[in-house]
């Protein structure tokens, strides 16, 4: 990449060849031809260290990968190997007695088979972009996730989902999780985009709402990450960790512009006038209280007071943020959020993106 000079990040060209870039370090090598799946643990230089620890949430992005990788570049070979982790997917992950899907594998063998409302959000995320991509076996397992999700998470009383229930489904746990409900709001809306389905849309309208308004309205408007079983507040959860990879403490940037993301996407489809303001604070609040004006980048997250709890820079906090900018640049026709979306994208690519290796 020859010029990068921070307007070439608002270019087609400048983001085709960087998706380019990435397919390429992971392609195909990333492929498992043994045991199926693909290899979820690399080096810097690409090799790969542990060829056998495969987890739920890398073996559905995989998929989800190919396939926008397979629409984006109308390739033949990506929509395969999108089959390929479909195929894993359905032989290794899927318990088909329980009908759970395994947190992670080692090779062929289940480690731990705890099933995570997370990890079906993941799952329902590939099968309806894989569907989106030309597969079209993939429409089944759509309803089919959403149905288990149905079954064993959705609570109607307080019309969100619960987080994490033991193998056998007899344990659900009491702790509840604003994530795991994010990113069934962002699988949903694709399953609706891949299929048209209404009811689709609907869950994810439903599960914004309840996140964004009445959950936020126990927290100033912002989005606290964990809760009781009654989805009130645990303000001490993971106190001690606000480092943890899956339930840190404190407010989480990435996550505030991603719910941001989600509202401007949602706004497409659904016209209630709430939605954009919503984001628009969201976003704004975020990188208000996240962005690091001494180093750059926006950290990982904030305490209640505003003082910042994990100063570690993340690069899917990058990619999110700087994704919710562009979409409310181009629905805001501003230009400040234009403004974000270079200052993030310069501070990722000077800190962040491998420049040797790709």
């Amino acid at each position: 990449m020859a010029n990068l000079q921070t307007p070439k990040f608002k270019t087609k060209e400048f983001l085709i060849e960087h998706i380019e870039s990435i397919m390429a370090f992971y392609h195909p090598h990333c492929i498992d031809n043994d045991a199926g799946g693909f290899f979820q643990h690399f080096r810097d230089d690409g090799s790969i260290y542990d060829s056998e620890t495969k987890h739920l949430v890398s073996s559905t992005r995989f998929i989800f990968n190919y396939s926008i990788a397979a629409i984006l570049f109308d390739s033949k070979e990506y929509l395969d190997a999108a089959r390929h982790g479909i195929d894993y997917l359905r032989n290794s992950h899927l318990n088909k007695s329980s009908g759970g899907y395994a947190w992670t594998m080692k090779g062929k063998v289940v480690d731990d088979s705890t099933n995570y409302c997370y990890g079906l959000a993941f799952v329902l995320l590939a099968y309806s972009t894989a569907y989106k991509a030309g597969i079209d076996e993939s429409k089944d397992y759509i309803d089919e996730t959403f149905e288990l999700m149905e079954k064993y998470f959705w609570s109607k009383e307080h019309e969100l989902y619960s987080d994490e229930i033991s193998a056998d489904w007899s344990n659900v746990s009491k702790y509840r999780g604003q994530n795991a409900n994010m990113h069934s709001c962002e699988a949903l809306i694709s399953a609706f985009e891949a299929t048209n389905e209404q009811k689709y849309l609907d869950r994810a309208h439903l599960i914004a709402n309840n996140i964004c308004n009445k959950q936020a309205s126990l927290a100033d408007e912002l989005i606290w990450e964990h809760y009781d079983s009654n989805w009130q507040i645990d303000w001490t959860y993971n106190k001690d960790r606000p480092d943890d990879l899956f339930r840190p403490w404190g407010f989480q940037v990435g996550h505030l512009t991603e719910w941001a993301k989600l509202l401007v996407i949602l706004e497409r489809y659904i016209d209630e006038e709430w939605l954009i303001p919503r984001a628009v604070k969201l976003f704004d609040d975020a990188v208000e209280m996240g962005w690091d004006e001494k180093s750059g980048g926006l950290v990982y997250g904030f305490a209640p007071n505003g003082d910042v709890c994990d100063s570690d820079k993340y690069f899917w906090v990058q990619a999110e943020s700087l994704a919710a900018a562009a979409l409310l640049a181009q629905r805001m026709n501003d230009e400040y959020y234009w403004k974000w979306y270079d200052r993030i994208w310069t501070y990722s690519w000077n800190h962040m993106i491998d420049q040797k290796y790709g």
